[in-house]
């Protein structure tokens, strides 16, 4: 018997904004990012769709992904033009919702309707001072039945310091594994859960390690009573890969974390073991480019 195998992606799609006379923006964004968006034309944004849909289109050996979860995005319709342009043939549709960001940036997931079925879409405010993301859970089913709980993440940022940021990554945190554990009181401990994002904290951090209960240990989460959840990026910090690079710091801020649903061998879905990676494309490009902008930054 052949089982199905998906393909499961995440990308921080970085200001991913429709132009700037675009009139179905909110007042209140329209005067926060007249600064930040001027200049962000027609021309530029399809140059940056472009950009994003050619390495997507290669991600699953050049088929593209399953389901992709990003974050940045503006709303729907941006999110709808990039999924549409991305190659390979795929009937991709969008599962969004709009959340209140102070900057106006969402979580959200373009998966493959051939695939997949979205059940209900949750999200669920983060209780703090400063408006910030939610988190979106997205409840997906298979075309065979079998139900895949996807909770995109895109946690406060570390801009005012790492430590004085911290506080609110831990509300994140607590909020993660409450939303956990009451998936699993609903639908039971054998759902299958993914936690996906930037969550702007690093593996070992504590709050993705003492408040979303995130675990190196794939048996003491399959053994837990409680809403733990596998970190399979361990084995990436420990060969000493990174997804975000700033100054001389280098870390693991893009993460996946599995529910003990998905470790369980009966399970209707199982994470498959070192399957994690980190997609690297074309990075001598990506050198050259940094470094022509850290010059146009100098002069």
């Amino acid at each position: 018997m052949v089982l199905k195998e998906y393909d499961v992606s995440w990308w921080n799609v970085e200001n991913l904004f429709n132009t700037e006379d675009y009139g179905q923006r909110e007042e209140r964004l329209t005067r926060k990012l007249v600064g930040e968006l001027k200049g962000w034309n027609n021309k530029v944004l399809s140059k940056k769709i472009s950009n994003l849909s050619e390495i997507i289109s290669k991600l699953n050996s050049n088929r593209g992904p399953d389901i992709l979860g990003m974050c940045e995005i503006e709303d729907d319709n941006v999110m709808q033009k990039l999924a549409d342009s991305i190659d390979g043939g795929r009937n991709y549709e969008i599962a969004h919702w709009q959340m209140g960001d102070g900057r106006g940036i969402d979580v959200g997931f373009i998966y493959d309707s051939d695939l997949f079925d979205v059940e209900k879409i949750f999200s669920h405010w983060l209780i703090k001072r400063n408006t910030t993301r939610d988190i979106l859970q997205v409840n997906f089913m298979t075309k065979k039945g079998n139900r895949l709980v996807i909770i995109g993440n895109h946690w406060p940022a570390r801009i005012s310091g790492k430590y004085d940021t911290e506080p609110f990554r831990i509300i994140a945190g607590e909020a993660l594994a409450y939303h956990n554990q009451r998936i699993m009181d609903i639908h039971g401990d054998k759902v299958a859960i993914l936690a996906m994002g930037d969550f702007n904290d690093a593996p070992f951090d504590r709050a993705i390690t003492e408040y979303a209960l995130g675990s190196s240990s794939r048996n003491s989460v399959a053994r837990s009573r409680s809403p733990k959840l596998f970190n399979p990026m361990w084995n990436l910090v420990a060969d000493g890969q990174y997804t975000h690079a700033y100054g001389s710091e280098y870390s693991i801020l893009d993460q996946f974390m599995a529910s003990k649903g998905l470790l369980q061998k009966n399970g209707e879905l199982v994470i498959k073991d070192d399957s994690v990676i980190i997609g690297k494309f074309n990075r001598q490009k990506a050198k050259e480019v940094w470094q022509a902008v850290k010059e146009k930054l100098v002069q």
